[in-house]
C-alpha cells in the first residue's frame, strides 16, 4: 500500500537523516522524497510516498511526531490532499519528430524549456497518472534524460 506523509520540521542540521532512518528502520521502502523549505525559512515540509502496511504507518506516524524538532506530520489518505509531481525530459527530436512531440505536449498542458538541434526539454506538472502518461507517449521518440521531482501534497 502506498502512503503520502508530509512532515514538518524546524530547519536544522540532521533532521533529514533521522527521518530517513525512521522510515527505513520500520521497513518502508520511500518511494519519493522531497524536502524544501516553507514560505517561514525555519521550517521545511518532507514529502514522503512510501510503501508499508496501515499497521506499520500507524507506528511510524506516532514516533515520528516524538521526534525533536518534528513540529507537524500528516498522513494523506486517498482523496484529502492535492498531489502534484514536475518532470523535466529531454527527448531526441528532428525535424520530422519535433511536430508530433510538440503536438503531445500542448495535449498535456506542458512547456518547452529548451529546443535544441536534436532534442527537446519538455516540463510538465501534475498528478503521478498525467506525468506517467505523458511519459509513456514520449519514451518511442527516445528518453535521453529525466528528472523528476517526487510527489508533493497539500491537504486539501
Amino acid at each position: 500500500m502506498r502512503h503520502t506523509i508530509s512532515v514538518l520540521v524546524e530547519n536544522k542540521f540532521g533532521v533529514l537523516a533521522r527521518i530517513s532512518g525512521m522510515f527505513s528502520g520500520r521497513g518502508f521502502n520511500i518511494d519519493s522524497l522531497n524536502v524544501a523549505p516553507t514560505h517561514d525559512a525555519s521550517l521545511s515540509r518532507i514529502t514522503a510516498v512510501l510503501k508499508g502496511d496501515d499497521a506499520q504507518l500507524d507506528l511510524c506516524v506516532k514516533q515520528l511526531r516524538k521526534l525533536v524538532n518534528v513540529v507537524d506530520v500528516s498522513d494523506f489518505k486517498e482523496g484529502q490532499a492535492v498531489n502534484r509531481e514536475l518532470v523535466l525530459v529531454r527527448i531526441k527530436a528532428d525535424a520530422k519528430t519535433r511536430p508530433e512531440i510538440l503536438q503531445i505536449k500542448e495535449i498535456f498542458r506542458a512547456k518547452i524549456v529548451h529546443l535544441g538541434a536534436d532534442s527537446v526539454i519538455i516540463e510538465a506538472t501534475g498528478d503521478d497518472e498525467k506525468v506517467g502518461a505523458l511519459l509513456g507517449l514520449l519514451e518511442p521518440f527516445g528518453i535521453l534524460e529525466l528528472a523528476r521531482t517526487g510527489r508533493l501534497a497539500l491537504k486539501r
